[in-house]
């Protein structure tokens, strides 16, 4: 099952690399998308936030706007330079890093990512969400936005892979497959309470969800 995942992530990122210069189009193209981004405002974004997997940087900007500082990370730097195109600011900066293998330098009081979550391998959502923790001050709080299970009807879902996986393919280029769990809220808060966290998760709309967690260990 490892070297499944560690496989299925190495072409996750190459895919991502490969598409960085048209993702934002489906932000342009997708009104569900562009309804979905005022929801930032409604979650406890706070003080120094740790943006995970930024990728083109579609929410730094507004993390930005309620955040003190942003550390915003990804693994694919043909994102990476789209996003610092896009937000500049002596309040964000940026960092090429695979999130699997990074450990965050320092603690943030906000952790946040959007459609990151899905993408990562189920054996790995444990130490996943060790990192996270580790990543959080004493009084910090994770926030997510990501995919739902209504998503899966647009998607090329992959059977019989042993991690669950969707087939993509960029304007040019061969086709690739992706790490893909469209997580159930109440499942996904049963697993979080198993990984001992505190969450809230529910639907937007019938293709989204999203959010909070906090470490057990603050939360009581």
């Amino acid at each position: 099952m490892g070297n499944d995942a560690d496989a299925a992530v190495r072409e996750q990122i190459a895919y991502y690399r490969a598409r960085a210069s048209e993702y934002d189009r489906v932000y342009a193209e997708r009104e569900d998308l562009r309804v979905l981004r005022p929801l930032i405002d409604m979650l406890p974004v706070m003080g120094d936030v740790l943006e995970l997997a930024c990728g083109t940087g579609q929410w730094t900007g507004l993390l930005a706007a309620r955040a003190r500082s942003v550390m915003a990370v990804d693994a694919a730097p043909e994102a990476l330079a789209i996003a610092q195109e896009r937000v500049r600011s002596t309040t964000i900066q940026f960092a090429r890093a695979d999130v699997f293998a990074w450990h965050p330098p320092r603690r943030y009081d906000t952790v946040f990512s959007a459609f990151w979550l899905s993408h990562v391998p189920p054996a790995r959502l444990p130490a996943f969400w060790n990192t996270v923790a580790d990543a959080l001050t004493p009084a910090g709080r994770a926030i997510f936005i990501d995919n739902g299970r209504g998503e899966a009807a647009s998607e090329d879902v992959l059977a019989g892979q042993p991690v669950p996986a969707v087939r993509r393919r960029p304007d040019k280029g061969s086709e690739y497959r992706i790490v893909k769990v469209f997580h159930d809220p109440d499942r996904l808060v049963r697993d979080l309470a198993t990984w001992e966290w505190s969450a809230r998760v529910w639907p937007v709309g019938t293709r989204f969800i999203a959010g909070t967690a906090d470490p057990l260990s603050v939360a009581g």
